[in-house]
């Protein structure tokens, strides 16, 4: 067992093998990925999603019995229970570890390869370390907040195309932006303005492939931390800017833009948002 007191290189080992671990439990019973807890007009909560939370929960805890945790299953519940119903505030100085079991659900549970696992920890609001792990892209993705991203062990780095109309923007599709804003008026935006926008269906994966400069982009009006914790610190560590534009109603969602810095204010200075 690890002390309380770990090193950035034990935090990322961590965060490999946890998401790793996550991944892994998904793709094992991928066969199950029809059983769905929750069903909604545009988005399902599965089985797998609470299970692989706890995978990744109970690896963490074996090594970090102190160590707190945000999930984004914490309120799905499942024979029950509610997976984080008793969890309490962190104090500022304890070690909070950020889970997003499956991201991609949709995308996982219809048969297509882009989803992941992703597991970042932060002290206070500072992300220290953190792994998104794709199964069926054979990706892995990591960083720590003093050394290099990198993709299946090798370092990455953002592209540096420095227009926006010479670049690629991936986003979502968030059907209620703000009040005043239509529907896909972003897209809309975005597809004037760069050479083509793409709607893959998990932010993680998007933010990845910005990192390693297969996009220069990223938009999404309506996100959540678990979504962008560990993808944002490897697009910091490869090069790119992030900026949460603003927080919204509900707690940990915000509006959120990553670039490879160049195209940063261009594609900023597009988005509706006023």
């Amino acid at each position: 067992m690890m002390n309380n007191t770990p090193t950035l290189a034990e935090l990322l080992e961590t965060a490999i093998a946890a998401a790793t671990a996550g991944g892994n439990h998904a793709m094992a019973n991928r066969h199950r990925r029809g059983e769905i807890v929750h069903a909604y007009a545009h988005d399902i909560k599965l089985v797998l999603d609470v299970e692989c939370q706890r995978v990744v929960e109970t690896l963490i805890a074996a090594r970090f019995p102190g160590h707190t945790f945000l999930g984004e299953e914490d309120q799905t519940e499942l024979d029950g229970q509610r997976l984080g119903a008793d969890r309490a505030a962190p104090e500022a100085e304890t070690l909070q570890w950020i889970v997003d079991p499956i991201d991609g659900t949709v995308n996982f549970a219809s048969g297509l390869p882009v989803w992941c696992c992703s597991v970042a920890v932060r002290r206070g609001e500072t992300v220290l370390a953190g792994a998104v792990y794709a199964p069926m892209l054979n990706t892995l993705y990591a960083a720590t907040i003093e050394g290099p991203a990198t993709c299946n062990g090798e370092p990455i780095h953002v592209s540096d195309r420095r227009t926006l109309a010479e670049s690629v923007v991936m986003t979502g599709m968030d059907k209620n932006l703000m009040p005043g804003v239509p529907p896909l008026a972003c897209f809309e935006r975005i597809t004037k303005h760069c050479r083509k926008a793409r709607i893959v269906g998990s932010a993680a994966v998007d933010l990845c492939w910005l990192a390693q400069g297969g996009a220069d982009g990223y938009f999404e009006g309506s996100i959540y931390l678990w979504d962008i914790a560990a993808a944002g610190l490897i697009v910091r560590r490869a090069g790119g800017t992030t900026e949460v534009l603003f927080t919204r109603e509900e707690p940990y969602q915000m509006s959120f833009i990553a670039t490879n810095g160049h195209i940063h204010a261009a594609l900023k200075s597009i988005l509706p948002l006023q």
